[in-house]
């Protein structure tokens, strides 16, 4: 295993990058609006409701029946939830219990898809989640057309990703955000795993046990900077809460050519080798970054100072779901959440391009509610059936309307996730191109 790699020569990097301060949009409301097909039912965050909080969606494609593709979406304390292409819930699997009275129970927080992995029955498709509440990759094997389509095959014995007690687990510098992809060349299957509160990055192979089940083993990790040099020669630090680092949660893999898309939330979106073995580009950053804050203990924020100028015109922290939208060939684009102005921004796929900003868009009422405060999101550009011919783009959305209360008058938390026709994302790219 080769050990942390530090990024004190990123930071000189950055301290040569004297980007002049552009004008940067106060929000996005000049951005074209796309609309919703449908939305799946409302996830609530109380006890009643399971504590179950909508996060991260990915789209599996039934290659045999395209209309029996399924949505499978992480909901944290409430587990993974499953939806068919009409936004039924057709399975809720729960997050695993507390190991003890004082330990912390599963949290599932990000999920992705690797195909064709090897299992004893034969290759399989794979949901694989990240469990922050107990520090683990839980893998789930697709079975299509199952009336209860995802079972549970990890590995009992698979390791913690980052902890080596139980009360480092319980301080929850656990897996956050998550990438798969598979290696062609060896047809090894990885994932690359962000840790809360913290700037590292773990690669891990995924690999099958001798019983038949899933585990993994640590390849390499790899420290994003949590501190950067300014243009003006001064040293900038993202607030965040005391004792917490600036963290990564969305994360994609162009499998094209491996590159990994990782955002990191106050700061902007990296570019860099999806086996953690080569620096990182920062190829955008949000428009907070290099702003001044102190943190205010009464109120629980960070209290912002003037802004001198030097962030990016194009992302509001937090920056959250990246995902990739194919248009074969190399082509397409790099999606992101900037969930600081409820908007989605699109970049160039093509690295040769410098992952350069196309375009984007919003998501606004119409049959539905649209989307604020996207946690995360998946597209996959391919028919779908009757539903979604032209491919699909799924988003979260982190305040569902209408509000909700309880039997005492309190709202409650209320999130889903929101499926828009892929062919309304597209034409607004082209729009605002």
């Amino acid at each position: 295993m080769r050990g942390t790699q530090t990024a004190a020569a990123i930071t000189a990097v950055l301290a040569a990058m004297a980007v002049l301060p552009a004008p940067a949009r106060a929000d996005g409301s000049g951005l074209p609006g796309v609309t919703a097909t449908t939305e799946t039912p409302a996830l609530h965050g109380d006890d009643a409701g399971g504590n179950a909080d909508a996060d991260d969606p990915a789209i599996w494609r039934n290659a045999a029946d395209p209309d029996a593709s399924l949505v499978i979406a992480t909901a944290k304390g409430g587990g993974l939830r499953v939806y068919d292409l009409a936004g039924k819930e057709v399975q809720s699997i729960p997050a695993p219990p507390a190991p003890g009275p004082d330990d912390k129970p599963g949290r599932f927080n990000n999920v992705d898809l690797i195909s064709g992995f090897p299992l004893p029955t034969g290759r399989a498709d794979v949901a694989v989640v990240t469990d922050r509440g107990r520090d683990h990759l839980r893998i789930y094997r697709i079975t299509p057309g199952a009336a209860r389509p995802l079972a549970d095959v990890t590995d009992p014995n698979a390791p913690r990703v980052f902890s080596t007690t139980q009360d480092e687990v319980n301080d929850q510098a656990t897996p956050y955000g998550l990438a798969t992809w598979k290696d062609k060349a060896t047809g090894r299957s990885y994932a690359v795993v962000s840790q809360r509160s913290r700037t590292r990055l773990a690669l891990l192979e995924l690999r099958t046990t001798a019983a038949g089940a899933v585990t993994y083993r640590r390849v390499r990790t790899y420290d994003l900077p949590a501190s950067f040099t300014l243009p003006n020669g001064t040293s900038w630090t993202p607030c965040t809460d005391p004792g917490d680092l600036p963290q990564v949660e969305g994360m994609v893999v162009d499998p094209a050519n491996r590159m990994l898309y990782a955002g990191q939330e106050d700061v902007g979106i990296w570019r860099l080798p999806a086996d953690l073995g080569g620096k990182p580009k920062l190829i955008d950053k949000v428009r907070e970054y290099g702003v001044p804050a102190t943190y205010d203990e009464a109120t629980e924020e960070c209290v912002a100072g003037a802004d001198p100028g030097y962030g990016g015109t194009h992302l509001s922290a937090d920056v959250e779901g990246l995902t990739l939208l194919d248009e074969g060939d190399g082509d397409g684009y790099l999606l992101a959440s900037s969930q600081g102005d409820n908007t989605f921004a699109a970049y160039d796929r093509e690295v040769s391009d410098g992952n350069e900003y196309e375009s984007g868009f919003r998501i606004t009422a119409g049959t539905v509610d649209g989307s604020e405060e996207c946690d995360g999101g998946a597209v996959l550009n391919a028919p779908l059936g009757s539903r979604y011919p032209n491919g699909l783009l799924v988003v979260q959305d982190g305040h569902n309307t209408p509000d909700e209360t309880d039997g005492d008058g309190e709202i409650r938390d209320n999130t889903d996730f929101k499926f828009v026709d892929l062919r309304k994302v597209t034409g607004a790219l082209d729009e605002d191109d």
